[in-house]
């Protein structure tokens, strides 16, 4: 058994259970910031230890690998269902779209009153993972991992910054409010862990240098 699925049905029990209180949120008076908790940074350390140390390759690679959005919940997409849960106050119509709200963005420190200014970020980008082993996946395993609410994989965040982003890794590109970097790192290498995925050399130093802060 490959540790891909050895570590998924290893955590089917906290999934199931973190999905089911996400899902409640749709029910809450409110909801802001909601990005699943991250692995602690001893912990993270931990895991980052064991990824492979590989160089990227990008062959192939196709965004269209990756499907996204699935629906989540009743009529709502991966997309919607981001927005709901990481915002305040949210507001949806009979089709899920969100018709009014309050967004904070941790990435810039940006708050924002219209979906239309967020992106639903992966955390871990598609290309990113495309390059560190998941050209090797099913369509059905990238659809997954392009949807993944339960891991601490996608954000909403303010859409220009999550463009600026694109594709970079932690060596080239970090959140510019400082206070949330540790977050972001942690969730990086939960996710890369999770999936089996490799780093490559300077990816895993910068990890290591912003870990050692947390």
């Amino acid at each position: 058994m490959s540790k891909f699925y050895a570590r998924r049905r290893l955590s089917i029990l906290g999934a199931l259970t973190a999905l089911i209180a996400s899902v409640g949120l749709f029910n809450g008076p409110t909801a802001s910031a909601a990005l699943p908790t991250p692995v602690s940074a001893a912990t993270a350390r931990t895991y980052l230890a064991s990824l492979t140390v590989a160089t990227e390759n990008r062959t192939g690679y196709d965004r269209d690998l990756f499907p996204t959005w699935i629906t989540i919940s009743g009529t709502c997409n991966t997309r919607e269902y981001i927005l709901k849960r990481d915002g305040t106050n949210v507001v949806t119509n009979s089709a899920c779209t969100a018709t009014s709200g309050s967004w904070y963005s941790p990435y810039d420190g940006a708050t924002w009153t219209a979906a239309s200014d967020l992106d639903i970020d992966h955390l871990v980008p598609l290309a990113e993972a495309w390059d560190s082993g998941a050209g090797a996946w099913t369509t059905a395993q990238r659809q997954g991992f392009a949807n993944d609410v339960t891991r601490p994989q996608l954000i909403a965040v303010t859409d220009n910054v999550n463009q600026s982003k694109s594709d970079q890794d932690p060596a080239t590109w970090m959140p510019s409010v400082t206070s949330y970097r540790c977050t972001y790192v942690r969730a990086w290498v939960q996710v890369k862990y999770y999936y089996d995925l490799s780093v490559d050399s300077a990816e895993k130093t910068a990890l290591t240098n912003y870990l050692a802060s947390c």
